[in-house]
């Protein structure tokens, strides 16, 4: 990688703006996919196998801004109004609720301090939800630009033997 590939800023906070924009714009709820650590503060009661995903609409939040570092807003779980604060490396997926397409990311590098697995189901879908989009239309994003693997088509069948598990490709999966 050059020197200037590694200063560069990440694209991920534009990324997840311009899809949020185009899911607004085009009367689609969108919704995404947080990898939860000590770092992200959501409510904890909501978290499951550590991520949780949240409906970041602007009719379901009060203050949003997507930030290049954070996106912030309030919203209500439970009829109670909470912060929340996402370091956008930990976006690992934005999509429209309503078809699934949107964009995957790769995980953020793990730190070991992972929030601790709660088995609760939300109660305030206008805020957070688990629904994993019903359709693909997900894709990742490499780590790496100068990344030796081709991206994968998900219109062409996987190779033999599917994808190397525990490599650096993210894999999305349906949480109910």
């Amino acid at each position: 990688m050059t020197p200037a590939m590694q200063d560069a800023p990440s694209t991920r906070p534009y990324l997840v703006r311009a899809l949020h924009e185009w899911c607004s714009d085009n009367g689609f709820s969108p919704y995404i996919a947080v990898q939860v650590d000590s770092s992200v503060q959501v409510p904890m009661e909501f978290v499951k196998n550590g991520e949780i995903v949240l409906n970041v609409s602007f009719d379901a939040t009060t203050s949003l801004r997507l930030g290049n570092d954070f996106i912030e807003f309030k919203a209500r779980f439970g009829g109670v109004s909470r912060d929340i604060v996402v370091p956008i490396d930990h976006v690992i997926a934005i999509y429209a609720r309503e078809n699934g397409q949107g964009m995957a990311f790769p995980a953020p590098a793990a730190t070991g301090a992972t929030a601790p697995v709660v088995d609760a189901a939300p109660t305030a879908p206008d805020a957070s939800s688990t629904e994993a989009p019903e359709r693909g239309g997900l894709h990742a994003v490499p780590n790496d630009p100068t990344s030796e693997a081709p991206p994968h088509n998900p219109d062409e069948p996987p190779p033999p033997g599917g994808p190397p598990r525990g490599g650096r490709r993210p894999q999305l999966r349906r949480v109910k």
